[in-house]
Formats: C-alpha cells, structure tokens, sequence
C-alpha cells in the first residue's frame, strides 16, 4: 500500500498496459516513457513479443515493471515466468481487461498474490482513474482535465500506446493517438504548474 500523502499532495502513476503484445505496443510504451509520463507498464508474459520488452528494459531503468495478470494459465506460472524472464518480482499487479475486478474467482486469486508479493493490485490501495481510454477522452487536453482534477493521495491513469498499428487489438488507431497525447509538451507542463508529482510504482511504500 501506499504511505500516507499530507494535506493535499497529489502523487501520479502513469501506467502503460499490454506490453510484450506486439512489437509495435513495445515500442510505443518505451517511448512514451522515454518522451513521455509513462512511468511504469504492466508485461504480458505469456505473449510472443514479452521476450523482445525484457530484453530492451535495461535502457530504461526508471520504467517500473508490473504483471499484467491473463486468464488462460496459472496466475502462479505468470509470476514463475515474470520471475524467469526478468529476475525480480513485479512493481505491482493489474489484468487484461480488469478481469480481475469481474470476475469474482480471478479478483480473489490476484488478491492474494498481491497480499504475498507486499505490492498493489490495481484499484485496490491506489485510486485507479479509467477515464483515459476511448475515441473521445484520450486527447491532451482531456488528459490535461483529468491531471488538474486529481484528487489529494495516490491515483494511477492506466493507458495503451503503441508506436504502429495492432491488428489483433480492437483498441488499435487509439492506441498511437494516446501516444502522441503522453508525448505532447503540454501535459509535462500541466503537471509541473499544478504540482502533481509524478511516481512509478517501485515508488509505493508498504504499509
């Protein structure tokens, strides 16, 4: 969990989902975080194009790395191969469509590999703010409204970039307008003028 934020400060995890689904979403998350506010992405182990993301991590060492926790195999055997592939346990956990948050068997199993691991599973401990996401709300400044409106303590604005096109994802042409919008000079600046600091999820202390 989160230590405890005084008065109002206003602590923000920018999170990048999916990587490892492509290459093109690899390449989109690293430089979101490389040009951008992405500051932690969650790894989809069981995806051919995971290997490729573990292998470019060392160049960002500020980018935390959680598990983005499938349906289809072991929760237990994601950790394992998380673990294989990147020799640490992860930042924190969150799943493929918040699978966790719907279906009651999976949320309960994630649960408890967050409570061992000691790490946050996402909209738990830290408020998670969702409106980032569609045709409609993932301009700069409908980013820029959700920065200025945060509320006092730890929030995490979940995201999906991708440098090029991703056939087998419906969220596909979104995906690299949300990567310009992460990029553009002006959400940097929203930040610094409404004193929002911005954190990653190797941030977050226990509690």
């Amino acid at each position: 969990m989160p230590a405890a934020a005084p008065g109002t400060d206003r602590f923000l995890i920018v999170n990048a989902d999916d990587l490892g689904l492509s290459a093109t979403v690899n390449e989109g998350v690293f430089a979101a975080h490389r040009d951008g506010i992405v500051t932690s992405a969650s790894l989809m182990v069981l995806r051919d194009d995971a290997a490729a993301a573990v292998e470019a991590l060392p160049e960002y060492p500020g980018l935390a790395v959680g598990l983005h926790l499938e349906t289809g195999e072991d929760l237990r055997l994601q950790l394992d191969r998380f673990r294989e592939m990147i020799g640490r346990d992860p930042t924190h956990l969150d799943s493929h469509k918040h699978v966790h948050e719907s279906d009651p068997g999976f949320g309960a199993a994630a649960e408890a590999l967050a409570a061992e691991l000691g790490v946050a599973l996402r909209n738990q401990a830290i408020r998670y703010e969702r409106r980032f996401y569609g045709r409609e709300a993932i301009s700069p400044e409908y980013l820029i409204a959700l920065i200025e409106a945060l509320p006092p303590g730890w929030t995490e604005i979940g995201c999906h970039p991708a440098a090029g096109p991703v056939p087998s994802s419906s969220y596909d042409a979104e995906r690299q307008v949300e990567l310009r919008t992460l990029c553009d000079p002006r959400v940097r600046e929203a930040l610094n003028v409404t004193n929002v600091k911005l954190c990653n999820f190797a941030q977050v202390i226990p509690s």
